[in-house]
């Protein structure tokens, strides 16, 4: 019987190198984020629905979308962040449905959706487990600081935008405690996909 994984954790808190370890263990995994941003390139029907919402000020010289400047709207406004997500998660839903479907038919024993917002956006019934990726707090903060070139309080406000670590923690069927090694995640990812894969 194949096993649907949700994969999930904070902005910054170590999720995409464990997804990618899973890619390593040839564990096919299906990226939210990845599909986020196909589905609102120049021409889809997302694309023109983001424009006519937020206006083609939000738009480069290419006329793709300035992620940065829709960043700047969205992070700051919590009405203006569901109106986004409202056009966008059903997309994004649609498309990562048909990708896991292909997945399971194929014959795959487990397959992983990796989703940052699982809990945010009330994705746990497309899964069958829950793994969260967790860091402390201070870790998250620098990281996230570091690799976006965020102040604090910038990087302070996309971290509270999400759910705590903490409760995401509390709704996990397996949890992996990413403040140390490499090794050490990989050593506990190991455990936690023979753990939920019995």
């Amino acid at each position: 019987m194949a096993v649907v994984i949700g994969l999930t954790g904070g902005i910054a808190s170590g999720k995409s190198t464990v997804a990618h370890m899973m890619e390593e263990l040839e564990i096919p995994v299906v990226d939210a984020d990845k599909i986020a941003k196909e589905v609102v390139e120049v021409g889809t029907d997302t694309y023109h629905q983001i424009v006519q919402t937020f206006g083609e000020e939000i738009l480069q010289k290419d006329r793709s979308i300035d992620r940065v400047k829709l960043g700047a709207i969205i992070f700051q406004n919590k009405e203006e962040r569901e109106k986004l997500n409202a056009i966008v998660h059903p997309a994004v839903r649609q498309s990562m449905l048909r990708q896991k479907e292909q997945f399971l038919q194929d014959g795959n024993e487990i397959v992983v959706l990796d989703i940052p917002l699982l809990f945010e956006s009330d994705l746990t019934h497309l899964v069958d487990r829950v793994i969260v990726v967790y860091v402390d707090e201070d870790v998250q903060l620098a990281r996230l600081m570091k690799r976006n070139g965020l102040t604090e309080e910038e990087a302070k406000s996309r971290i509270q935008s999400q759910m705590p670590l903490v409760q995401k923690i509390a709704l996990a069927d397996s949890v992996i405690n990413n403040n140390g090694s490499i090794e050490e995640t990989k050593v506990q990812l190991l455990s936690a996909l023979a753990y939920l894969n019995k």
